[in-house]
């Protein structure tokens, strides 16, 4: 896998049926591992070990309706009152971050109403602050180190 633009971690990693898979975690298993899910399992990581979330308010790929269709968040993390506070969509690293990728975070968040978006691919990463008043998000340098005001 291509080295990313975070911090290394160590990850379990078997090899079954010449398919590798990762141990997540947060869903307690192996998954199959593709770029995508790199990325994912190198956020997680980076959320609980650099800015401290606790695993317990992690969710990955938790489902959502909006119009009567079906979607699913790559990670969602909650707040201590079991609200959303962040959404994180994944890309594969090949796969360059678009205004399409921020429609469909946006999109996501006009149903979970989150504080926070992550949007990366791994080799970039965009950080913003909601601000549901304006309709309109904010750029940050980086996400904040959890806090149970969060």
């Amino acid at each position: 896998m291509v080295n990313l633009n975070l911090p290394r971690y160590s990850f379990k990693i078997k090899n079954k049926e010449n398919k590798l898979y990762i141990f997540d975690i947060i869903r307690k298993k192996n998954i199959v591992l593709t770029p995508e899910e790199w990325v994912r399992q190198h956020l997680i990581h980076y959320l609980i070990e650099a800015k401290n979330y606790p695993k317990s308010l992690i969710a990955i790929e938790k489902q959502l309706k909006i119009n009567n269709l079906i979607k699913r968040t790559d990670i969602l993390v909650f707040d201590n009152l079991g609200q959303p506070s962040i959404i994180v969509e994944c890309k594969a690293p090949s796969i360059k971050i678009s205004q399409d990728t921020f429609d469909q975070i946006a999109r996501y968040n006009l149903k979970l109403q989150a504080k926070y978006l992550i949007v990366t691919n791994g080799l970039q990463h965009f950080y913003c602050k909601m601000d549901h008043e304006k309709m309109q998000y904010d750029f940050l340098k980086e996400i904040p180190n959890y806090s149970k005001k969060i």
